[in-house]
């Protein structure tokens, strides 16, 4: 692994608002909450965000206010099996 990549923070959440041109805004598990855009390979497979999404974001350990989603966590069907 890159020294770029040991440096970045991840963490999970939950998308809490849905902004234009691919920007969400996350509520971390800690409580914060951080403007974020969708990395290129959830852009390139089309994997839809949606509100209440739970979510994994990478953090710069420079800037704690912005961030980049890089994996959604798939939602658990609710039907009652037959």
């Amino acid at each position: 692994m890159n020294k770029k990549k040991q440096s970045l923070i991840e963490i999970q959440g939950i998308v809490t608002q849905c902004l234009s041109n691919g920007m969400f805004r996350v509520k971390l598990e800690n409580g914060f909450q951080v403007l974020t855009h969708v990395s290129g390979k959830i852009r390139r497979n089309y994997i839809r965000i949606l509100l209440g999404d739970k979510v994994t974001v990478e953090l710069s350990p420079y800037d704690l206010t912005r961030g980049r989603i890089v994996f959604r966590f798939r939602q658990k069907d609710q039907k009652p099996q037959q």
